[in-house]
């Protein structure tokens, strides 16, 4: 029997709403930004069109995650794979209006590794944590992945997210910071800790300069501040590794995953908490309550010097959780080519022209 087809009036939805200064934020600062949902698997990149309004593409990838870029390569992590994008544009070249063309050239298969944030290393090769083992990461040309570092808690690496060991952050090419949900070492032990067992690690020492964190995520550095997602608690700021302490900058009203800084700002991915034992008891529970305010699902603007939350883009209807999020710096209006229709197929461009370069 058929089942019927879905009524367009309970179908989810999809919005986006804005800040009625984003976009301006966005022409002035000469950005695009590009951000995953793994839930509902998509990648979508954010830009302006030739009307200065919003232009939003997206494309579909079976459980994206972990995204890093520099305006002309896109690395991002999958279910089982970790792909390479490359723009395809010349510099001033456009294609229907658009200003850069992804266009995924290569696809490493790990296995489902829980790949969670990606980084590009001083050899311009991808640095990432494997989630799953525990371990940060890089590719290996005969192996799913080559193990970098482990936390010295860990005691061997296995298929077990002993500790969900998840953010990365990156000084001089080189791994230096990640965050922890706990310093378990039992298959998914960290589930019991998940209100104040989180950590963040110095890779290079192998200690822990700072505990007592919620569901720590998106650690990154700039201009030598070390800036971190507590995302149990809502609470976006910096840590001073040396005093280990951690100084809020801002509550956002959503479970923070997905950081990138440009200048003065930081862009932050927001979720809606998941109904279930792994985001339930979270003292941002109690904060939204405290602060009468439903959790928000988007991205949000901080200024770095206020604290003051000046953008925001919000999401509605079926997309409710995002995983990362990364700053195209003087991109103006970015695609992609997915792997779902037949256009991937038609799609051909050349590194140079032979015939153009052929003597008289």
């Amino acid at each position: 029997m058929n089942s019927p087809a879905p009524d367009a009036t309970t179908a989810p939805k999809f919005e986006i709403t804005t800040s009625r200064q984003f976009t301006d934020w966005m022409a002035e600062q000469r950005l695009s930004l590009a951000y995953t949902t793994y839930q509902a698997g998509k990648l979508f990149l954010l830009g302006l069109n030739p009307q200065g309004r919003l232009s939003v593409f997206e494309r579909t990838f079976n459980r994206c995650m972990g995204l890093a870029g520099d305006g002309q390569t896109l690395w991002m992590s999958t279910l089982y794979q970790l792909w390479r994008l490359e723009n395809a544009l010349a510099p001033g070249q456009t294609a229907e209006g658009y200003d850069r063309y992804y266009i995924p050239r290569t696809a490493y298969i790990t296995g489902d590794l829980d790949i969670h944030d990606i980084a590009i290393g001083a050899d311009a090769k991808p640095v990432f944590i494997a989630t799953l083992f525990g371990c940060v990461a890089t590719l290996s040309e005969t192996h799913s992945i080559r193990p970098l570092w482990k936390p010295p808690f860990i005691s061997r690496l296995a298929a077990e997210d002993r500790c969900h060991l998840n953010g990365l952050a990156m000084a001089g090419g080189e791994p230096r910071y990640v965050s922890a949900v706990s310093r378990t070492d039992v298959a998914d032990g960290w589930r019991e800790k998940r209100r104040d067992g989180g950590v963040v690690i110095d890779v290079r020492t192998s200690e822990v300069v700072l505990g007592g964190l919620s569901m720590p995520h998106s650690p990154r550095l700039a201009d030598g501040q070390l800036y971190l997602a507590d995302s149990g608690s809502g609470r976006f700021g910096r840590v001073d590794p040396a005093k280990g302490t951690f100084e809020e900058i801002a509550f956002c009203p959503g479970y923070i995953r997905g950081m990138t800084l440009h200048g003065n700002y930081a862009v932050l991915g927001l979720s809606r908490p998941r109904h279930n034992k792994t985001f339930s008891g979270l003292a941002l529970d109690d904060e939204l309550k405290r602060r009468e305010v439903e959790p928000r699902c988007g991205l949000m603007v901080v200024d770095l010097r206020s604290g003051d939350i000046v953008h925001w883009l919000r999401l509605e209807g079926i997309v409710e959780e995002l995983y990362d999020v990364v700053v195209l710096p003087g991109v103006a209006r970015p695609m992609a080519l997915g792997l779902v229709s037949d256009e991937i197929r038609r799609t051909v461009s050349l590194e140079n022209d032979l015939t153009a370069a052929a003597p008289k």
